[in-house]
């Protein structure tokens, strides 16, 4: 990997694990950001402050750096969504990745789920939602409940489980202002289990490292919010549903035109089969990719990731998991209010079996009410002897935390 070069785009807090991957890679890297002060920056050997979502002028950079000898490898979004960015340079360069088809269909989920349809994957019943009034209308055809959300905003932004018609006005406003290009879909609630996956995908080959349960406790109090509090593996299901979730992902992926790269899945196993939800042609947050797979099966997810962003074979040794131990990531907790002190960061930290313990919130700092999320306030990574025992672990370690609130 010596003298090679890598873009990153993407240098957020989430994204430095997976930066600090490619560096003990011995790579070159040129890293991109909208944040001067992004903290995956001190890891660059170039830095570029570009939005992350101009992908014309990142590939406009990219070719003024190779125009002045710079040799350019490969690139990568890391932790960030934007594949429209990493396609256009992966296009003007001809580097492997994510072809501007495929790149559209992953982010605009209204084309993803057509092509899904088109092409015979199981997918939720869904439809585009023109306006207030088609919302109505459609309300009354498809009965309750009903999920509504933004085509193409991300984080749960805009997502909301509709269960009444006194929802709708203010459910659309919200879904519509999310969306970058106002437009607003409905698909069906789907009963049953929610699994995240991430896949490694070369020459068409599949090879699915990721799989947890995602984790819902929290919907009965969010709702309509969907909030997501976090993930465990390994998976409650049995073999045979694994392989039918696997199967099915996979499939999806391939639908997509997603060929060599990361194909990252969120699923849901119902009564009638496993079906997809929504499809991401790039690398989890959440520390999904970077930390919860490695720590799960052994495999270094990410550096595999970056060896298909440059072109080089992955070796199956490296695709093998060596280990199945439980992992689970939980998020705290926290009610509204403004925040005075935050105590026993220390001891959350300690506490058996944690892997890695962050919070985002400090004196003054105000916590709203969840509505996507961006607006978590902090997050502990636990592993253990089983799945069980690093859910209680993680629970224990947050149960540590305690925030003291300001009363002016």
């Amino acid at each position: 990997m010596i003298n090679k070069s890598l873009i990153i785009i993407g240098a957020g807090i989430e994204a430095c694990e997976g930066i600090k991957i490619a560096k003990e890679m011995g790579l070159k890297l040129i890293i991109i950001d909208g944040d001067p002060i992004a903290p995956g920056f001190k890891f660059a050997d170039i830095s570029l402050i570009i939005s992350t979502y101009d992908g014309k002028e990142i590939t406009n950079k990219a070719l003024a750096l190779k125009n002045r000898g710079i040799v350019i490898d490969g690139v990568i979004a890391m932790c960030s969504d934007v594949p429209l960015s990493v396609a256009n340079v992966t296009d003007k360069l001809n580097l492997p990745g994510l072809s501007i088809k495929s790149a559209s269909l992953v982010a605009d989920k209204l084309l993803m789920k057509e092509r899904l349809q088109q092409m015979g994957i199981p997918i939720p019943h869904f439809s585009a939602v023109n306006s207030l009034d088609s919302l109505k209308a459609l309300a009354l055809d498809w009965g309750y409940p009903f999920i509504i959300k933004p085509v193409d905003s991300r984080g749960a932004r805009g997502v909301q489980l509709i269960e009444s018609g006194c929802q709708l006005e203010q459910a659309f406003i919200q879904a519509y202002n999310e969306s970058p290009t106002q437009r607003v879909m409905i698909e069906e609630y789907l009963i049953g289990p929610q699994i995240s996956t991430e896949t490694l995908i070369e020459n068409s080959n599949c090879y699915t490292l990721g799989f947890s349960d995602r984790n819902y406790e929290w919907l009965l109090r969010t709702k309509p919010q969907i909030i997501e509090n976090g993930g465990d593996s390994p998976s409650k299901l049995s073999q045979d549903e694994q392989q039918q979730v696997t199967a099915t992902v996979e499939a999806a992926a391939l639908a997509l035109g997603i060929t060599q790269g990361v194909a990252k899945g969120d699923m849901v196993l119902t009564p009638d089969g496993a079906k997809v939800i929504e499809i991401a042609g790039r690398l989890s947050g959440g520390y999904f990719s970077t930390t919860q797979i490695p720590l799960a099966t052994g495999v270094n997810f990410v550096e595999q990731a970056i060896k298909l962003a440059l072109g080089e074979p992955l070796n199956i040794e490296h695709l093998t998991p060596s280990r199945l131990q439980g992992v689970a990531i939980r998020y705290l907790d926290l009610k509204p209010g403004v925040v005075e002190r935050v105590l026993n960061l220390d001891k959350a930290a300690t506490s058996k079996g944690v892997e890695m313990l962050s919070t985002f919130i400090k004196p003054g700092d105000t916590i709203s009410s969840l509505t996507s999320h961006t607006q978590r306030s902090g997050f502990v990574i636990c592993t253990g002897t089983s799945k069980e025992e690093a859910v209680y672990r993680a629970q224990k370690a947050l149960a540590h935390i305690t925030v003291e609130y300001s009363h002016e």
